[in-house]
């Protein structure tokens, strides 16, 4: 079925219960409310409030949240048909309002057996004949079959993409770099600050890169003006070694992710060196497509199944869970209860794994694009706030940074923390004679960041320990901090997968609940197509091509009068 019009929440019967809960929530959060107490009057809570999910362990149990609440959100969430919604998603309905499409990336990491039939397309065996494709490739590279031009292997990867096709193969190769096991790398370009390229290519040999290019029309104004410069840069290396067949050359090291295999081969690659992808793909939601393509090589085709499982399970427990049981869901409307309710403006996600550093980057795309929007999918003006800005740094450099705002400051900051019990590298540290697990005092951390923001210092808990009465106060901590712990055993492709399905189902949910488009992005079109009407009066002192306005006006004579 089509998505409808959207609820109205706000004039919902469950909006109002809400309303009314949160009023008896609020005002007792200082009283027989408090975190603390909720844990005192209940032993059973965090196993009450905990919940397993493919390779996730996920504990609610910090929030500031009762029974009721879940069953009030959650009801909220069946007001505005969000199980129709769902198969809708799963089932290739028109989701995507504004631009007619359906929203199809959890096809991508369906079975291979699976049948799914989209105006008449079954698009799992579409999927499955790319990623079949990529392997292949992927084999190839990574013993060696596949060379540079001088027979070298490849050595390096350089991916280049912007936004979700960046973002995403970024996140995840820094994720699982422990998987790379054939003596690839890869790097990442996105930016069209010359610096960027430059700092990922200048130590490189020509003869042992390969670039991805990826672009799914192949007009990407970052990513085509980078491809270009690396070409350059490539024939230009090459030339000067005495190899002077550029177009062998190009066909040997570079690569395309796209459709648009005409201008792929008027770049000078070879079409069946092109993978494809959909538009029912967005582009953050793509790094399990050929988007990816960096990672088969890298990782290796196994390890990229491995990941692509991670997902289908996150997929299959969401669409097959009872709402009221389901955490993803309850997730989400965890955030719904912070954003409209709370008055929370932001969301910290803080992983204590260093190779997940990049994950709070990652999901700022995801979030931000996805449902930062004023309007709904039917036009017409949004009920509430939508949206979280979504940040954080990984592990205890965070603690030195920040945490102070989170834990005193006057703002409420729900923050997401996420371990594994078993780290990659597990190193032992000599102190005093004594052998202690480095990991096990980053756990501690973990583990106590979560109690402090919970449970806080009472006052006269700072009395006890001896402190002055003049700073007492400066040193106490409210509690009733909210926080989401999320751990795994390990980190493995599966785990990474997981996480990325989940705040995926997160999304989307949240964009529901708002009547919101979550799959458009069309906040990030009028600053891109303003740079390309000033782009003539930078590089011009034709004042016929002078900006209307003064202030943007002013800034350009100031580049001119400073350019070199």
């Amino acid at each position: 079925m089509q998505i409808n019009k959207p609820t109205d929440i706000t004039n919902t019967k469950e909006w109002k219960k809400l309303q009314k809960h949160f009023s008896t929530i609020s005002k007792g959060l200082s009283k027989n409310l408090s975190l603390r107490e909720l844990f005192n009057k209940n032993p059973n809570r965090a196993k009450e409030f905990s919940y397993s999910v493919g390779d996730l362990y996920i504990d609610l149990s910090k929030n500031l949240i009762t029974d009721e609440t879940v069953g009030l959100l959650t009801n909220l969430a069946e007001k505005c048909d969000l199980k129709s919604a769902i198969h809708s998603q799963f089932f290739g309905d028109h989701i995507n309002v504004t631009e007619d499409r359906a929203v199809l990336h959890t096809a991508l990491r369906r079975k291979d057996t699976d049948i799914l039939e989209v105006d008449g397309q079954n698009v799992v065996a579409d999927v499955r004949e790319v990623l079949f494709k990529m392997y292949e490739f992927a084999d190839k590279v990574r013993s060696g079959e596949w060379s540079g031009i001088t027979g070298k292997k490849i050595q390096t990867v350089v991916n280049i993409g912007i936004g979700g096709s960046d973002l995403g193969p970024v996140m995840v190769y820094e994720a699982l770099k422990p998987y790379a096991d054939a003596g690839i790398a890869a790097r990442f370009v996105s930016n069209i600050d010359p610096s960027d390229f430059y700092e990922k290519t200048s130590d490189l040999d020509p003869e042992t890169t390969l670039f991805i290019i990826c672009s799914k029309t192949f007009t990407t104004l970052e990513t085509l003006t980078n491809a270009r410069i690396a070409k350059k840069w490539l024939l230009d290396k090459l030339n000067a070694k005495g190899i002077t067949d550029n177009a062998e050359s190009v066909r040997k090291h570079f690569v395309a992710v796209s459709t648009a295999l005409d201008l792929v081969s008027e770049f000078g690659i070879d079409p069946k060196n092109a993978f494809g992808f959909w538009n029912w793909v967005g582009g953050r939601y793509s790094v399990d497509s050929a988007v990816g393509l960096s990672l088969a090589l890298t990782l290796g085709p196994r390890n990229f199944e491995n990941f692509l499982s991670g997902f289908r399970d996150v997929d299959n427990y969401f669409y097959n869970t009872d709402l009221k049981e389901n955490v993803v869901v309850i997730m989400a409307m965890l955030n719904i209860w912070y954003v409209n309710f709370f008055g929370a403006a932001t969301h910290a996600v803080l992983p204590y794994c260093q190779y997940l550093h990049r994950f709070p980057a990652y999901l700022q795309q995801l979030t931000m694009e996805s449902n930062g929007k004023s309007v709904r999918w039917d036009s017409s003006p949004v009920l509430t706030d939508t949206g979280e800005v979504f940040w954080g740094e990984a592990g205890t450099n965070g603690q030195h940074a920040f945490y102070q705002l989170i834990h005193q400051g006057t703002r409420l900051i729900p923050t997401d923390f996420i371990a594994v019990a078993n780290p990659p590298h597990p190193i032992k540290d000599d102190v005093d004679g004594k052998q202690k697990d480095v990991h096990e005092l980053f756990l501690a951390n973990f583990f106590a960041q979560t109690k402090a923001l919970a449970f806080g210092k009472t006052a006269d808990e700072v009395r006890a320990e001896g402190t002055s009465e003049k700073i007492v106060p400066a040193r106490v901590f409210a509690g009733n901090r909210p926080s989401t712990s999320i751990m795994s055993a390990e980190l493995t492709p599966a785990f990474v997968g997981n996480l990325i399905a989940l705040y995926e189902q997160i999304t989307f949910v949240q964009g529901i609940i708002w009547g919101v488009d979550s799959f458009d992005q069309w906040g990030v079109e009028l600053g891109k197509q303003l740079a390309l009407q000033i782009e003539p009066a930078i590089s011009s002192d034709n004042d016929a091509l002078q900006t209307q306005d003064s202030s943007t006006q002013n800034l350009i004579n100031f580049y001119r009068q400073n350019r070199k």
